[in-house]
């Protein structure tokens, strides 16, 4: 094993941290680890994004799930339209992309690249949302219409499926601003999201892609490792900090991967 794998393993656990602490995050570490350090070609690397945040969400929605913390009913219906749209997108739509988008002169567009700026848009936009200054009406038991919840269900499943990601990222500010539940209990409801998007997308891409099962299930065990310590340590940060911090983190990733990509 080289330093390089021992590197990787190290980030597995990290990533596991990330998830159990913020409820997503997950795959804005292992797809930049996976491309940038372990080399791996990002279609590959956002598949195996997918196995390993959904594996080690399930274990974390268990977690949560102990401490009250998941809203199974608000969850669900999230992650019907979701986990629709997440297979398809990563069935047809990902294998269908061109290999090269455009070119201009001597610069060319490539899936590769496409795949990774589009990731750190969709960051971007992710932390904005989080970071902004939002009144959250955390005592209202209202909840938004079922279509609402379908249309943006489909939406953001879609935007996962693209770019290989669990959608914690997306899932939980959408939980906390559209669907009115407080931030800790949106950091577990997104778990169960994810965990059924995540492993439904995968099912699309082992059918177009060859697995390499060693590394990817040492990898996701490591992660495990990581969420159940992350579930740990995250009843003693309180959830308006997580909810900046989240977006900051996610911030500072998504401006690292644009520069790697463009320089």
């Amino acid at each position: 094993m080289d330093s390089i794998e021992i590197l990787g393993y190290i980030g597995a656990l990290i990533v596991g941290l990330v998830l159990g602490l913020i409820g997503g995050g997950g795959s804005i570490l292992t797809v930049p680890l996976l491309v940038y350090l372990l080399g791996y070609n990002p279609v590959i690397a956002t598949a195996y994004s997918l196995f390993v945040v959904g594996t080690s969400s399930m274990v974390g929605t268990y977690q949560k799930y102990k401490k009250g913390l998941v809203d199974f009913k608000t969850g669900l219906a999230f992650s019907f339209p979701s986990f629709v749209a997440v297979y398809l997108s990563r069935r047809y739509l990902v294998p269908g992309i061109p290999d090269t988008l455009f070119s201009i002169g001597s610069f060319s567009l490539t899936k590769a690249m496409g795949i990774m700026i589009f990731f750190a848009i969709i960051m971007i936009v992710a932390s904005y949302s989080m970071i902004k200054n939002r009144r959250e009406n955390l005592e209202t038991s209202q909840s938004q219409p079922y279509y609402k919840t379908f249309v943006q269900g489909l939406i953001i499943g879609t935007v996962t499926g693209l770019i290989g990601a669990g959608g914690g990222f997306l899932y939980v500010p959408a939980l906390v601003l559209w669907a009115n539940i407080p931030m800790k209990k949106a950091v577990g409801t997104s778990l169960i999201i994810v965990t059924i998007n995540s492993l439904i997308g995968f099912l699309g891409d082992v059918q177009t892609l060859d697995i390499e099962w060693r590394f990817l299930l040492i990898f996701t065990g490591i992660s495990i490792l990581g969420i159940v310590l992350g579930v740990f340590l995250s009843k003693f940060i309180s959830g308006k900090k997580l909810k900046k911090s989240f977006g900051y983190f996610i911030l500072i990733m998504a401006t690292y991967i644009i520069y790697k990509e463009l320089k």
